[in-house]
């Protein structure tokens, strides 16, 4: 039997991810079922699960992915720049329907909850070391400390998210994004 390569595993794992973030997006984690991911994939159950555990891997997996996707735009230019990238171009951003289904599994499930947090921590570092090297560069607001910023551009994001998501970009969130910037720059006196 001959052995498959690293790259042919390395692309089947990609189709993988590609469809089930299609099918998490449309049905919600609930309502991706098996089927629905096989059909999407274009793959067997078997193919699928070669790759990850159950269902439940490979939601993790895709979330994880999505957020280090996340925390490269991030390291690059920023948190709000990734939001300004989300209004710009809503359809480049396919993983925001799984960031919603991440935020109900962390209310609902708290084994996906202790799970989530040690993947997470790639894009909450990212987010920290951007932060941190632009209030080194007197960029940022100093009176707050990181982990205030941090929490309060992830609230905003969160919004934003749910905003897009629910189809209710509207023309103001440019603007809104303004906002927040000139919040957590540093005001010269």
């Amino acid at each position: 039997m001959p052995k498959v390569s690293e790259d042919h595993l390395a692309a089947r794992r990609s189709q993988i991810l590609d469809g089930a973030r299609q099918c998490f997006a449309q049905y919600g984690y609930d309502g991706a079922t098996v089927r629905r991911v096989e059909e999407t994939t274009g793959l067997s159950r078997g193919a699928i699960f070669h790759h990850f555990k159950d269902k439940d891997g490979l939601f993790l997996a895709l979330a994880h992915e999505d957020a280090k996707r996340m925390a490269d735009v991030v390291a690059e230019g920023g948190l709000v720049q990734v939001m300004r990238d989300m209004l710009a171009s809503p359809e480049q951003f396919d993983w925001l329907g799984t960031r919603l289904e991440i935020a109900r599994r962390l209310r609902t499930d708290p084994e996906f909850a202790r799970d989530w947090t040690q993947r997470s921590a790639e894009l909450t570092e990212a987010t920290v070391r951007r932060l941190e090297r632009q209030k080194s560069a007197g960029r940022l607001r100093d009176d707050l400390p990181t982990d205030v910023l941090l929490d309060y551009l992830d609230l905003v994001l969160d919004g934003l998210i749910a905003r897009i998501a629910s189809g209710h970009g509207g023309e103001n969130l440019s603007a809104v994004l303004d906002l927040v910037e000139e919040s957590v720059r540093r005001r010269d006196t």
